[in-house]
């Protein structure tokens, strides 16, 4: 309610153009809300033995599939066939862009709605719940220093970022859609052009979520989703820690209900235990993890979501085959299927992770010498057939579902 409240009161701000203030709120202790459907944060039961560090919750691990920009653009048959296999692989989310760019390319006054109606309405018929997560720019609305450059370049004016997410709101909110992603890896330079700014970042933030909320005041709202990466400044890469926790300082934490993170450990399993800490560890085992770093800043307890992860296969080069593999940038199907087992029970294994979604539903491209390693991280192959990792995510989503001591917590 307090989460609810300061909302009301940034909105209020936002719109009296007072956005540099509200960024630098410091001073709320609010608990993490729930989505409206019992997804996210969930109420501690007296007695629990939930992490300490995870602030007492108790939580049941959903799952989901990233499908990055890929369902807008599938012919209805297509569509229809990830969501009868989203459904047997036993997922309830769906993430998908919802990009400013697919829905406004050429003007302000343009609007092509009907992109994304199309996969909100398959999910829906389907009993999924679909994350937007909205980003990227037109090119008459970027700014001007990287317009021409990529869809991945910031806004020039935050109000008009923040009206299209409050117009995507409105829309989808009648439609059951509540939960909202504010961009993707503003980290790292490849999807924040100007490179990574954590401060202007928190502006974009403090600007967009009241706007969503004054659509939809129920609205669950999770950062942008971290890359992992170490600071490389040559690279323009900044660490999900040192960004995470300049949010922090500057109060943006305090906009959302939930952060959003991307643990790849390929070819190491994610449950792998290091002297130096895997990905997966920097959640909660390493010094100054992200859990850490969120109780200093106020935000103990609050949800982490993995809404991406997974490991890419590849015909060319040297593929991984073990998780003790060394100069490969990729890894077979058989490491593929083992990594998708295992990323359920590491993500069951951390009492602040409530959802974890693999990365990605189908490989957008046939395997060839000129294709690309990011374009292999599906479950399946670019012509439908499956990978062994289809079937090695479903088996252990449903282990997970049908442990006993769930089934006795759930009767």
């Amino acid at each position: 309610m307090k989460r609810r409240f300061l909302g009301a009161l940034v909105s209020l701000a936002v719109l009296g153009g007072a956005v540099a203030a509200v960024v630098f709120l410091t001073g709320v202790d609010s608990p993490s809300r729930t989505p409206d459907d019992g997804i996210g944060a969930l109420a501690t039961a007296p007695g629990s033995d939930a992490s300490a560090a995870d602030g007492g919750r108790e939580r049941e691990l959903r799952f989901g599939l990233s499908f990055g920009d890929t369902l807008t653009w599938m012919t209805d048959a297509e569509l229809a066939k990830a969501m009868d296999d989203a459904e047997e692989l036993g997922v309830r989310w769906l993430r998908v862009d919802l990009s400013w760019r697919t829905i406004q390319p050429d003007s302000p006054s343009q609007y092509l709605w009907e992109r994304f109606d199309r996969v909100v309405d398959a999910a829906r018929a389907h009993g999924l719940d679909v994350l937007p997560t909205i980003s990227y720019t037109p090119r008459w609305a970027a700014d001007p220093n990287c317009a021409s450059t990529s869809q991945t370049c910031p806004p020039a004016d935050n109000g008009r970022f923040a009206e299209f997410a409050r117009q995507a709101s409105e829309r989808y909110a009648p439609m059951g859609v509540h939960t909202w992603e504010i961009w993707n890896e503003p980290n790292i330079k490849p999807f924040w052009q100007t490179g990574p700014d954590a401060g202007r970042y928190a502006a974009l933030l403090t600007t967009t979520a009241p706007a969503i909320r004054s659509a939809d005041p129920g609205a669950y709202l999770l950062l942008g989703g971290l890359a992992a990466v170490d600071t490389i400044p040559s690279r323009q890469y900044v660490s999900h820690k040192t960004f995470l926790a300049e949010l922090g300082r500057l109060g943006a934490l305090k906009q959302v209900d939930a952060i959003s993170y991307h643990p790849y450990t390929y070819p190491l399993l994610p449950s792998t235990k290091t002297a130096t800490g895997t990905r997966f560890e920097d959640i909660d085992r390493t010094k100054d993890n992200l859990v850490a770093i969120l109780a200093r800043y106020g935000e103990r307890g609050m949800p982490i979501w993995l809404t991406e992860t997974g490991a890419p296969t590849w015909s060319q080069g040297k593929a991984a085959d073990t998780t003790s593999a060394q100069g490969t940038a990729h890894v077979t199907p058989r490491l593929q299927a083992e990594i998708a087992s295992d990323t359920v029970t590491a993500a069951a294994a951390i009492p602040s992770v409530d959802v974890v979604f693999w990365f990605s539903y189908q490989d957008v491209a046939p395997e060839s010498a000129t294709s690309r390693k990011s374009q292999h991280y599906g479950l399946t192959y670019h012509d439908g057939r499956r990978k062994p990792a289809f079937d090695a995510l479903k088996q252990a989503i449903r282990a997970y579902q049908e442990k006993p001591e769930r089934k006795e917590k759930q009767s």
